[in-house]
């Protein structure tokens, strides 16, 4: 059992975030209740079918949509490739998607598995060139834009309502990694946002397909409650995974403004206490708990393990992997450097001690490291 003590030094909380306190009370009051198939007319049925329904209502107002533009689904990733290939099914203008570089694999997955891709450079801070962006989604075959509303990996948000597109060219929006943390953009047709990432319970995906969107199924389909989804509705699952979304909505500013200072105090002490070290991303139009920089002569995972080591749980963003020792391509496309790259993405409940003492035992680390290869 990991004590409290232990877990104020989880600083990776961009993959998966733990439960907020409002989805757990929920997901075990409705354990009970949701396990009925929604489709069904009998009383566990029908008391099913209203949990679902008020999880899709509950879920509608936190995000500023309509219900019936609310899609769940077995995960955000499930979301993304339904959201986006579904644009380019409906598409009558051809198959190619345009996506700035710095795009989600499973952005990239999709595409390569059901379109043609048409790749628009980023600036240094990980922006998308909207002018390139724009003559890329003129092309007569083009079907859909792909422009997250903020990275993953650096926490840039992009400008995803300010992106003039030509009136039949759909614009897809990867939200994963900002849903519920900031509010939506406009100007999408179609969404896509994953609850483990705000604090509901993993396996719930948000699909967003707005009302008159040229939307079309590009999976086969199944006859559930939604058209859109697939397979058996985890109704406990939802219905927390929406009342975690509008406690989430509900205290963003307060804690927005806590995590945005203490990411500042990361970023003014890396680049102040650790040699050969680059901070990455746009310092200012970010996620408000995510903060990446890159140390030289440092292998990432070493210094993932070494932290690990000392109770500070960080991610490597774009170290070489052992599977394909390859560096980030978000990193790669920014054109910053890769080598000893670490992510670091605060709790709803870090505070500043927490990030001092990640900051006090960083150098130490990163020195010793560089030690060990005679740097």
């Amino acid at each position: 059992m990991t004590g409290p003590a232990e877990r104020r030094g989880d600083l990776d909380s961009a993959s998966s975030t733990p439960l907020h306190p409002a989805a757990r009370d929920v997901l075990l009051a409705a354990l009970d209740r949701g396990y009925a198939d929604p489709r069904r007319l009998h009383r566990g049925g029908r008391e099913a079918r209203l949990l679902l329904d008020n999880a899709r209502e509950a879920t509608a107002e936190a995000l500023g949509v309509r219900p019936d533009e609310v899609t769940f689904t077995p995960s955000g990733t499930h979301a993304v490739h339904l959201g986006l290939l579904g644009l380019v099914r409906g598409s009558r203008r051809g198959d190619v998607v345009v996506h700035s570089a710095v795009e989600h694999s499973a952005v990239r997955h999709a595409v390569a598995w059901g379109a043609r891709a048409a790749e628009v450079s980023v600036t240094g801070d990980g922006r998308v060139r909207v002018g390139d962006l724009v003559e890329g989604a003129s092309a007569p075959d083009v079907a859909a834009v792909a422009l997250q509303s903020a990275n993953h990996e650096v926490g840039t948000v992009q400008d995803v309502g300010d992106v003039g597109l030509p009136d039949d060219v759909p614009l897809f929006t990867d939200a994963c990694a900002s849903m519920g943390r900031l509010p939506l953009p406009p100007g999408w047709a179609a969404a896509a946002g994953s609850a483990h990432k705000w604090g509901g319970p993993a396996g719930v995906g948000v699909l967003l397909v707005r009302k008159r969107a040229r939307w079309r199924n590009p999976f086969p389909g199944d006859d559930r409650v939604d058209e859109r989804s697939t397979g058996f509705e985890n109704v406990p699952a939802v219905l927390a995974a929406a009342a975690s979304l509008q406690a989430v909505v509900a205290e963003r500013d307060e804690v927005n403004a806590r995590q945005h200072a203490l990411v500042d105090v990361v970023r003014q002490r890396v680049a102040a206490e650790v040699p050969d070290v680059e901070v990455v991303g746009d310092p200012v139009h970010r996620l408000p708990h995510l903060v990446t920089f890159s140390c030289l002569y440092v292998d990432g995972e070493a210094l993932v393990t070494e932290l690990d080591r000392r109770g500070l749980g960080i991610a490597s963003g774009s170290a070489c992997t052992a599977s394909t020792l390859t560096p980030s391509p978000v990193l790669e496309a920014m054109g910053v450097l890769t080598h000893g790259n670490v992510r670091l993405s605060l709790q709803r409940d870090t505070t500043r001690a927490d990030v001092d003492a990640f900051c006090d035992a960083l150098p130490g680390v990163v020195a010793e490291i560089r030690a060990r290869v005679g740097m």
